[in-house]
């Protein structure tokens, strides 16, 4: 096809599918659905129309923390075989909790969740997950070398389809279901964000006494701190033949360096939930264990927007820990 063609005919699909005369169709379900549902179509320029499903969910994505890294120093076989297995288990863990594997990218899975006691089911996931990766997988490679970051949001997930269609060896390729909604972006950033170690530096700082007006002898030094650059700025120097170098405050008498310890940004554990998910999974199971007994608690992440509350915990299945000889 001719560049002029394809310039053309593409403006004329982009022009369709974005008119006021396109409609898409929504309706709700409470069940996570698939690739196959009849209820969810392609674009169809001709008719002018699009369907899609709307359900209330949660969303959980988990990832390799540091997996580019871990890519770069172990063999591309090791690689190939650590990314297999972590896909194969944490599609068992989803299963097992009732969770629906629609999205593998890489080292990073998502899940979604039917409706009824979606909060549950997300949160229990989330646990068997982080279990998985530190006793069963971690265990094949160095102590730390392989953790994970979880993140879970909650809301209304639009999903339709994507692509062309065409058939043969590309088949899948071409086509695709997007989830389409809030829950996505927070799930995603909040997988981005768990599991880090804490951030920090150490600033070099100035400690320098000051002399109390009246008083003659070290018992009237007062002592401040600043910044290096900021120190320098108030030095200056005698004319010659001298050239001394003075601090332009008077009653400066001494200083000496010290540092200081700067965290940047706290670590985080393993599971975070956005506090949508809290109050959820509050609500359904006011008694349950995972609620009562502390292992989750309010922390504050950055996300896009700001700083937000969201609840974070390093908790593990009991049974997946090491038995004590």
């Amino acid at each position: 096809m001719k560049l002029s063609d394809l310039r053309d005919s593409l403006d004329e699909e982009v022009s369709t599918i974005l008119s006021a005369a396109f409609t898409i169709d929504v309706t709700e379900t409470t069940t996570v659905p698939h690739s196959g549902d009849a209820a969810i179509t392609f674009p169809n320029l001709d008719g002018k129309r699009q369907s899609c499903k709307l359900i209330d969910t949660c969303v959980l994505y988990i990832d390799i923390r540091r997996s580019t890294d871990l890519s770069l120093r172990l063999r591309p076989k090791t690689v190939t075989k650590l990314y297999s297995a972590f896909v194969r288990s944490m599609t068992r863990c989803a299963r097992q909790c009732e969770g629906h594997v629609r999205g593998i990218i890489g080292d990073r899975v998502m899940v979604l969740f039917d409706q009824e006691d979606a909060f549950g089911h997300a949160v229990d996931c989330a646990i068997l997950m982080h279990s998985t990766a530190k006793y069963i997988i971690n265990k094949h490679f160095k102590s730390g070398e392989v953790t994970c970051g979880i993140g879970i949001d909650s809301g209304k997930m639009l999903v339709t389809k994507t692509g062309i269609r065409k058939n043969g060896l590309d088949l899948q390729n071409y086509r695709n279901l997007v989830w389409l909604g809030k829950p996505a972006n927070i799930a995603s950033k909040l997988t981005d964000v768990a599991n880090k170690p804490m951030e920090s530096m150490t600033l070099d700082k100035v400690r320098f006494a000051r002399q109390l007006p009246g008083t003659t002898n070290t018992d009237g030094w007062y002592w401040s701190e600043e910044y290096p650059q900021e120190f320098v700025k108030r030095l200056g120097d005698e004319s010659w033949p001298t050239y001394l170098i003075k601090h332009k405050d008077p009653s400066y008498r001494a200083f000496y360096m010290t540092t200081e310890f700067h965290v940047i940004r706290e670590s985080t554990p393993p599971i975070l939930m956005s506090e949508r998910v809290w109050k959820g999974l509050s609500a359904a199971h006011p008694t349950d264990d995972r609620v009562t007994k502390g292992w989750f608690a309010a922390i504050k992440v950055e996300l896009p927007g700001g700083s937000q509350t969201v609840y974070g915990g390093n908790v593990i299945k009991t049974v997946f820990e090491p038995t004590k000889a």
